[in-house]
């Protein structure tokens, strides 16, 4: 398995879609996943799109029992979804704070709902379904965005709520 290396924000294959995956069980999609987790653990992330590491198919995966970055969270189980489709489950919207491996040291409120359906395919393409609510609803919706050449800040509707981590830090922590 090989940890690769996460494009930053700037870099233009950020914002371009990505494309759906048509082969499924290949040695070559297995691989991809599996550097994808260790990519993400690595970085003490919830998730990662396959566009945050240059590869611009369809797939992301999520999932921690816990996370450094966000150590309030709930865990969330270890997925892979390939080619997803999410939809809201009623109307409810929720704001709160955001980070990304694209976007390092930096947090923003981000408005997303709060709760979805999901489901897509997992590496050997059996469907995978579920509703999330909460941090976990978040974290697909952020992903789900990456596979679309959306970043969080785009989302923001309010830029006094962006900043670095550690300037935030030292005026909340008084």
């Amino acid at each position: 398995m090989t940890i690769w290396p996460i494009l930053k924000m700037g870099d233009p294959r950020l914002l371009t879609g990505a494309k759906p995956v048509t082969e499924f069980g290949t040695p070559e999609l297995k691989a991809l996943v599996a550097d994808m987790f260790e990519t993400m653990e690595a970085a003490d992330g919830a998730g990662l799109a396959a566009p945050q590491i240059g590869v611009p198919l369809r797939v992301m995966v999520f999932g921690f029992n816990q996370n450094l970055r966000y150590p309030d969270a709930p865990p969330i189980p270890k997925t892979v979804l390939i080619n997803p489709v999410i939809q809201p489950v009623g109307n409810e919207v929720d704001e709160s704070w955001e980070g990304c491996l694209s976007v390092p040291g930096m947090r923003g409120v981000v408005p997303r709902w709060a709760k979805i359906s999901y489901e897509g395919l997992d590496v050997d393409g059996n469907p995978v379904c579920a509703e999330a609510t909460g941090f976990h609803a978040r974290v697909v919706q952020h992903e789900y965005d990456h596979l679309n050449g959306i970043l969080y800040p785009m989302r923001m509707e309010n830029m006094a709520f962006f900043g670095f981590i550690d300037a935030m830090n030292a005026v909340y922590s008084d």
